[in-house]
């Protein structure tokens, strides 16, 4: 596998962030988790976002908010974020975050919203038996997230690209209706693609939360063997990496060779004639060695609620902080400090 070169020290903010609508599983870990330790580990400053508020975006209520909040916090800590070192927040803990969306929203149009490829996904597939305008404001939301705290990256998957592009614009157009020319407010931060592979979920579609195909974090050693002795593959007991042809087979390889860092086709080698049946004793053994110390961590963590509340108040405290800065300037360079 190839290594990146090490982030110089001055490398800008990075946010990155997540709707608290279920536990992590094996797929964010691999597309997005273990990316941001990587990016703490050389030297950026992570903000991470939990969108409380977005998870009313597509469905009615939100169910179980707080558990899942709190869940979020554990998992993040027990995979190595840093709270010393990394700002973990909630978007409902900053007030400053919502009046940043009015001038936001002045700057870009219903029919452009309408137009986002991203928002015409999520209301294909909302909870919800009508549109919200919420779910209209989305990308809005997600700007003020991010412009906040002024990122010059934000790691993001392809989908969301549509977003990210939403708040450059919307950073472009209050620079150019606000400031003098050359002292931009906002940066119009950069996307971060993730050259993580995706991961099927065991009934080998796309893998999710809510579909009961994946392995959550905080699954035990013994629940992770039975959902993946459960995992879709084929009758072929010849194993070989075939990501096009042979895909369930070739996500059960990538899992196992991402957990032992190895090219999948030397995984597939190793297994030869063994089968679907060796195939997965050879994943869920890579998996639980993996994740064994990230799981132990986990459970210390769990057992101290009140640190998990510290860590958020924390970051919500140094969230607030520079929201309200950030939202000072903007309502001097509006002309709206009377």
């Amino acid at each position: 596998m190839t290594r990146r070169k090490p982030m110089p020290h001055s490398h800008p903010r990075v946010l990155t962030g997540d709707r608290p609508t279920g536990p992590f599983h094996l797929g964010h870990y691999f597309g997005t988790l273990q990316n941001r330790v990587r990016l703490q580990s050389e030297g950026a400053e992570v903000f991470i976002v939990v969108a409380d508020y977005q998870v009313l975006t597509d469905r009615d209520t939100a169910d179980r908010l707080a558990e899942y909040v709190e869940g979020l916090v554990l998992d993040y800590l027990a995979i190595g974020i840093d709270p010393e070192r990394a700002v973990i927040f909630t978007h409902s803990a900053v007030p400053a975050l919502n009046q940043l969306l009015l001038p936001f929203l002045s700057l870009i149009s219903a029919s452009e919203l309408q137009r986002n490829p991203t928002v015409k996904d999520e209301i294909a597939h909302s909870r919800q038996s009508a549109v919200s305008g919420l779910m209209l404001t989305y990308p809005v939301h997600q700007a003020a997230d991010i412009l906040f705290c002024k990122p010059g990256l934000v790691p993001v998957g392809q989908d969301q690209l549509p977003h990210l592009e939403a708040t450059r614009t919307i950073a472009r157009r209050f620079n150019a209706r606000y400031t003098q020319p050359g002292s931009p407010l906002f940066p119009e931060p950069q996307a971060l693609l993730s050259a993580a592979p995706r991961l099927l979920g065991t009934d080998g579609g796309k893998m999710s939360k809510s579909r009961g195909n994946a392995v959550s974090l905080g699954a035990t050693e013994d629940e992770t063997a039975t959902l993946l002795r459960g995992a879709k593959t084929d009758a072929d007991r010849r194993i070989a990496y075939d990501p096009l042809g042979r895909p369930e087979v070739a996500s059960l390889l990538l899992l196992g060779a991402l957990c032992q860092g190895r090219d999948p086709r030397s995984f597939a080698e190793d297994i030869g004639d063994g089968g679907a049946r060796r195939l997965k004793t050879e994943v869920i053994d890579a998996v639980n060695d993996y994740f064994r110390p990230i799981r132990k961590r986990r459970a210390e963590i769990a057992t101290d609620r009140a640190y998990l509340r510290d860590v958020l108040a924390r970051g919500n405290a140094r969230a607030n902080e520079i929201a309200d800065r950030t939202l000072g300037e903007v309502l001097t360079v509006m002309g709206m400090r009377y």
